[in-house]
């Protein structure tokens, strides 16, 4: 080998490690973590855990999170009210879902 191949093979892995390195940092495992649904409940639930839409979220009080899903937003949000009871505030990506879209998941 040469030493500009021995250099530009240095600079690869040094590249790669740094990749490695920020992918698995605090900041970007917390982003990875942050839920995809959150759905807050008009009144607590004594359900740890409720599959909804093909999604599993997990409960505690009148709070339930869960990862992202293929179906539509509302069905999930209507099957999650089917299991839970009614839903005060249901958020997408951290937005909040239209009232009139959470009116007919109450429906």
């Amino acid at each position: 080998m040469t030493f500009t191949t021995v250099r530009r093979l240095a600079t690869v892995s040094a590249g790669a490690a740094l990749a490695a390195a920020a992918a698995f940092s605090p900041l970007a495992l917390q982003a990875q973590s942050a839920p995809y649904f959150t759905a807050e409940l008009a009144a607590p639930t004594d359900e740890e855990e409720v599959i909804a839409g093909g999604v599993l979220f997990r409960c505690e009080g009148t709070t339930c999170t869960g990862p992202r899903s293929r179906d539509r937003d509302l069905r999930v949000c209507s099957e999650l009210r089917r299991e839970v009871g009614s839903i005060v505030r249901f958020t997408v990506r951290g937005e909040d879902m239209r009232d009139s879209h959470l009116n007919r998941c109450n429906g």
